[in-house]
């Protein structure tokens, strides 16, 4: 099983290279943020908890993002791999994450964080905000916000993975294809290492 810890600031293209690889993998892809949406269309009890702090582009509380995934591992613990996009986004999370997977004889194999400059980050969301309809990507203040939110609270989370040796950086700038590129090399180094 190949589990990864797709990684980096809103607007890096975590989401799309997820998929990508979800597809040359053949693996799960699991987003919180998309997770926490559909609660939110839903109306459940969860969504309508959660909106207020996605409408001010702040973190979700750790215990119920923890219980989501623990929930989600449980259930898909018989999969080729994940890569877990948005998670964790604080190092509580990642401890909790940590011993989680272990219940289940798993672990993590690399985190890889995509590095884009702010302002590009800041630039991507504003053009993503006009075709998503989300409010949290049509405010610069609240990506702004967003993004200090980030180098705050979560940007720390790679230190952790740092820690176990399980860190990779890879650039965020250039093609889909070729940062695609860069995740893949990153990726088939652990897998035949």
């Amino acid at each position: 099983m190949l589990n990864i810890v797709l990684f980096g600031a809103p607007g890096c293209g975590k989401g799309t290279q997820a998929q990508r690889l979800k597809e040359h993998y053949g693996i799960d892809h699991v987003s919180t943020g998309e997770v926490i949406r559909g609660h939110i269309a839903r109306g459940t009890e969860l969504g309508r908890s959660m909106e207020s702090y996605i409408a001010q582009g702040r973190l979700a509380p750790d215990a119920i993002v923890i219980e989501m995934i623990a929930q989600y591992v449980a259930a898909h613990k018989e999969a080729a791999g994940c890569i877990f996009d948005g998670f964790p986004r604080t190092t509580v999370q990642a401890r909790e994450f940590d011993g989680i997977l272990a219940q289940h004889g798993l672990k993590i194999d690399t985190m890889i964080d995509i590095r884009v400059p702010e302002e590009e980050l800041v630039r991507r969301i504003l053009v993503r905000g006009k075709d998503s309809g989300r409010a949290d990507d049509a405010s610069e203040e609240v990506i702004r916000g967003r993004l200090e939110v980030y180098r705050r609270q979560t940007a720390i989370v790679s230190d952790y993975y740092a820690a176990q040796g399980k860190y990779a950086s890879v650039n965020g700038t250039g093609t889909m294809e070729e940062v695609f590129a860069r995740i893949v090399d990153v990726i088939d180094a652990i897998a035949n290492s």
